[in-house]
């Protein structure tokens, strides 16, 4: 037990090779959402536990973090769950009425188990309370007025990392070379020097990044910040709804599921980081002591065998037992560095 309260066994305990192989005979179709909100948790290790109990009824599955400041989901639901599902949220009071993105692709498979966690934020930012004011943020706006505002002139902000406006991105936008959120917000301020009364719009994946974004440059002294309301995967909802509405987003929007990204125009704007062909497909290194995320064409996919490396290549074909030993004591985490702080070791 949790001295909050949470209990430790409420978790799923399946391998991921088990957990996508149930996943991959399921004989129903899964609806793709995200969602967030800014709302006062008084526990979040009891809350944390609520949610898993109600939604692990209902076979949900996703990645939902919780803190005392809110919640943020991403999360797959059974097709016939899902008017319960949406009961369900209506009656757990810190979420009633809480707005829901639907994913623009979807082939049912973006999650295979259900994991919650609690921590101290909902996105590490670094901020401290003195750093922003969460009620005091940017204006939201629609696709309609956000394609206006950058007709106007406005400086448009990219607030996701690198790696993923690398392959998507509005035309024109600021786009740091950054590998976190945590490190992208001095770095935004300080590339908007001597822009503080002009008008500055802030987009990003769902809108949960440019909430806090957008009250930190508030803070300040930037005096005109705007948000897209609901981010790319809504902006793409409105002008999928309404014809009249241009799209200015080229490529693809990155995801953070085993989808990877959801295309949105047919333009290629990146290139493998291997050969340098025109290539928007992600991948992680075959060698899981490595796990780089980097852009593999098919071609070069093939010719090093999903790896980053001939180095790697190397150590993906050793035994299981030899790379548990190559690994032991190093914390294996998913790792996002830019193949640009990366020599990738390839031949000549």
């Amino acid at each position: 037990m949790d001295p909050n309260g949470g209990k430790k066994n409420m978790f799923n305990k399946l391998g991921r090779a088990e957990a996508m192989e149930r996943l991959q005979n399921e004989s129903f179709d899964r609806i793709t959402i995200s969602f967030y909100k800014y709302v006062i948790i008084e526990n979040p290790y009891v809350f944390r536990d609520t949610l898993y109990s109600k939604w692990s009824a209902l076979s949900v599955f996703g990645r939902i973090y919780v803190a005392k400041e809110g919640i943020n989901a991403q999360m797959s639901i059974p097709q016939y769950n899902w008017e319960r599902f949406k009961e369900n949220l209506c009656q757990i009071k810190e979420l009633k009425d809480i707005p829901f993105k639907i994913a623009v692709e979807d082939d049912g498979k973006s999650f295979f188990k259900l994991t919650i966690k609690v921590r101290e934020k909902i996105v590490a930012d670094g901020l401290s309370e003195n750093d922003y004011d969460v009620t005091n943020v940017g204006a939201h706006l629609t696709a309609k007025q956000w394609n206006k505002a950058i007709d106007d002139g406005a400086v448009v902000v990219d607030m996701r990392n690198h790696y993923e406006s690398e392959i998507g991105r509005f035309k024109g936008a600021i786009c740091p070379e950054v590998e976190t959120f945590k490190e992208e917000l001095p770095v935004v301020k300080d590339l908007l020097k001597g822009k503080e009364s002009d008008q500055v719009l802030l987009y990003c994946t769902g809108g949960i990044r440019c909430e806090k974004a957008s009250a930190y440059l508030k803070n300040y002294g930037f005096e005109n910040v705007s948000q897209l309301h609901g981010g790319i995967i809504d902006y793409v909802r409105q002008i999928n709804e309404n014809d009249s509405i241009e799209n200015k987003f080229v490529g693809k929007n990155f995801v953070f599921d085993e989808r990877r990204a959801e295309r949105i125009s047919n333009d290629i704007i990146s290139n493998c980081h291997q050969c340098g062909d025109p290539c928007d497909q992600h991948i992680n290194c075959k060698n899981v002591n490595c796990n780089l995320l980097f852009l593999q064409c098919e071609k070069c996919k093939e010719e090093y065998d999903s790896c980053c490396s001939l180095d790697c290549i190397e150590v993906a074909k050793m035994p299981e037992d030899k790379r548990k030993k190559l690994r032991k004591g190093v914390e294996n985490k998913k790792i996002y560095y830019s193949h640009k702080k990366v020599k990738l070791n390839l031949k000549a």
